[in-house]
């Protein structure tokens, strides 16, 4: 169980759920299901690229975004003096739910 004070009111059993229906997942929600504290998910919303859309986060986004976070170290790790720069720019790309719920906006 959390000792972080601000996760203390919210219920794992709903947020798995939530996961399992891929619902989207708020600040407290996220952080007890990445077992994380509240101020580093609240962190993590607020990076440049994070797929959180209007203070939400859908789970498959979060993986597919961890993921490209990790292949870009292990390719900044590797590259050589020939390879290409993954791609810096500031402006989120939306994947998965959120890229869907995006396009049906527009």
């Amino acid at each position: 169980m959390t000792r972080d004070k601000q996760l203390l009111n919210v219920d794992l059993d709903q947020v798995i759920e939530k996961r399992r229906l891929d619902q989207a997942l708020n600040a407290k929600e996220f952080a007890v299901l990445a077992g994380v504290s509240y101020s580093a998910a609240r962190s993590w919303f607020r990076q440049p690229g994070f797929p959180a859309l209007l203070g939400v986060v859908f789970w498959q986004d979060f993986t597919k975004w961890r993921q490209s976070k990790m292949d870009a170290s292990n390719f900044s790790n590797a590259r050589s003096s020939n390879s290409v720069t993954p791609n810096s720019g500031t402006a989120p790309a939306f994947t998965g739910k959120a890229a869907a719920l995006l396009a049906e906006a527009d």
